[in-house]
């Protein structure tokens, strides 16, 4: 059972950066990794994922032009840099493999989750 463990976060103004980092205690070398973050009372919502071995990444939008992701997989390490943030990026972020499920779209893989980082925004 692999730990995930998020951290980055903070509070930012709008306009802000972040960059989250997210080290993995399994190999993520043969995984599509990427990012998910929730607000409560709402479901967690894929934000990004990147290709085992790049570079292919996908951003969903609106976060697209803003944010990227990127990985180191020999140190099984996965980014996020959060860029031009709005309140509306409020959220905890997490990292987790991606995979695809036609009924529910880009959701995580391992169990379980890790703590994930919290983003704050002000206006």
């Amino acid at each position: 059972q692999q730990q995930l463990v998020e951290s980055g976060g903070g509070l930012v103004q709008a306009g802000g950066s972040l960059r989250l980092s997210c080290v993995s205690t399994r190999n993520i070398g043969s995984y599509t990794m990427g990012w998910f973050r929730q607000t409560p009372g709402a479901e967690r919502e894929f934000v990004a994922l990147i290709k085992p071995t790049g570079p292919y990444f996908y951003i969903k939008p609106p976060m697209n032009g803003r944010f990227t992701i990127s990985r180191n997989n020999a140190n099984n390490t996965v980014w996020l840099q959060m860029n031009r943030l709005r309140p509306e990026d409020t959220a905890i972020y997490y990292c987790n493999s991606v995979i695809f499920r036609s009924r529910d779209g880009y959701v995580g893989e391992w169990s379980p989750w890790g703590q994930g980082t919290q983003v704050t925004v002000s206006s």
